[in-house]
């Protein structure tokens, strides 16, 4: 295993590579660009055998990737914002169709104002496209997910695209040491690509993506939905048996971070975490036990495990890079509290809506929200709060 120090971006074209893509389709948009662009240079060095379509769109990058997968073919494309949402329309298809494609989402905040910096609305407007969703904290799961995604993604109880998003900038373009696997380690953790039992065949000939009717339309929906439940175990199995072959393994759906004993938790998801752990070794040294949960997958939404990793806890802050126009609550907080909903005991649930557009959040003001979270408790007020808004009044 070789050690380099790669970018994010340049660290899931490593992933990319050494999962044996068989065609990339991909449009060019800030700040996923790189990633795309070291493909192509592996392609023309021939050190992955591929083919490279550039496309004239994030619509037809999509359109593309399915056209090949439906063929059989290992597929993988990137994009960020307002690409993501241009293609939005095939995103929602490719996923009716169950076909196993990865994408790569550079998280950035959506226009308008025009932003290329980091926030978590792009992926998640497409959270009920039915994609899993997967979220690195640092350029090595970001490789590593890569890798793991196709193993999940072609997974016959799955048959489900998933989605690698990793933080635009704050991971993107932040470089760091990467261990990177050998080919043969990878092989055998993901072998070569064999076509779904459903992919096209010219001596076949069959009808893909016809008329469903009321009859038969919510049977296609609820086997969707049971794929995702199957995803769940496929990701605790992949990230199991990863963590074998190269002893790092990253939790499965949830990441719990000194939460054995913690009074009060932070739950998030993408590159902060890292700060969020500081800010909590940071609080205990003053004698107040707080621990992290990172969301590693909020599709499939890891209910079960998130209802495990906060008992005992008293209150839980949940700290949002998204926000979802009139609902009271940041997303995630929303599908938190409705998982915790049903449960016998559940914690006291904070919500916080924090660095949108890009805007730092640093330990210190982790630990600033956790105890804004305490205090909220203590007066039993739990209304989500915008963490950080600067010289804002009414209009």
């Amino acid at each position: 295993m070789a050690r380099a120090v790669l970018s994010g971006n340049e660290a899931v074209a490593v992933g990319v590579k050494l999962a044996r893509v068989q065609v990339v389709a991909a449009y060019p948009i800030t700040p996923q660009t790189t990633i795309v662009e070291k493909i192509a240079e592996y392609v023309d060095r021939g050190e992955l055998k591929a083919r490279f379509m550039a496309v004239e769109s994030e619509h037809s990058a999509m359109a593309a990737c399915i056209g090949a997968a439906a063929g059989g073919a290992r597929v993988f494309t990137a994009t960020s914002s307002q690409g993501l949402l241009y293609m939005s329309e095939m995103v929602f298809w490719a996923a009716g169709a169950r076909l196993p494609i990865v994408m790569a989402v550079a998280n950035r905040a959506v226009a308008p104002p025009w932003s290329i910096w980091c926030d978590h609305n792009d992926a998640l407007s497409q959270r009920d496209a039915g994609w899993i969703q997967l979220w690195a904290e640092s350029a090595q799961e970001a490789m590593d997910m890569v890798i793991q995604a196709y193993r999940v993604a072609e997974d016959e109880r799955v048959l489900l695209p998933v989605m690698v998003n990793l933080d635009g900038f704050l991971l993107s373009h932040a470089y760091e040491p990467v261990d990177v696997p050998e080919q043969s380690l990878v092989g055998r953790f993901l072998p070569e690509k064999t076509p779904a039992p459903y992919w096209i065949d010219p001596s076949e000939p069959r009808s893909y993506g016809t008329i469903a009717a009321p009859d038969t339309y919510m049977e296609f929906r609820y086997k969707l939905q049971v794929s995702m439940g199957n995803a769940a175990r496929a990701i605790e199995e992949a990230d199991e048996e990863w963590g074998k072959l190269t002893g790092r393994r990253y939790g499965g759906l949830v990441e719990r971070y000194r939460c054995d004993d913690a009074e009060i938790g932070v739950i998030l998801a993408g590159s902060w975490a890292g700060d969020a752990k500081e800010a909590a070794d940071l609080l205990r040294r003053k004698g107040l036990r707080v621990g992290v949960i990172r969301l590693r997958a909020t599709r499939p939404f890891p209910a079960d495990e998130l209802a495990e990793a906060v008992e005992g806890m008293d209150a839980v802050a949940v700290v949002d890079r998204a926000f979802s126009p009139g609902l009271p609550s940041g997303v995630l907080a929303a599908e938190v509290k409705a998982a915790l909903y049903d449960r016998a005991r559940r914690p006291f649930v904070k919500g916080f809506v924090a660095g949108l557009g890009g805007r730092d959040v640093t330990p210190l003001d982790f630990a600033t929200i956790v105890e804004l979270t305490l205090r909220s408790f203590k007066e039993g007020r739990g209304a989500t709060e915008w963490y950080g808004l600067r010289g804002w009044r009414p209009w």
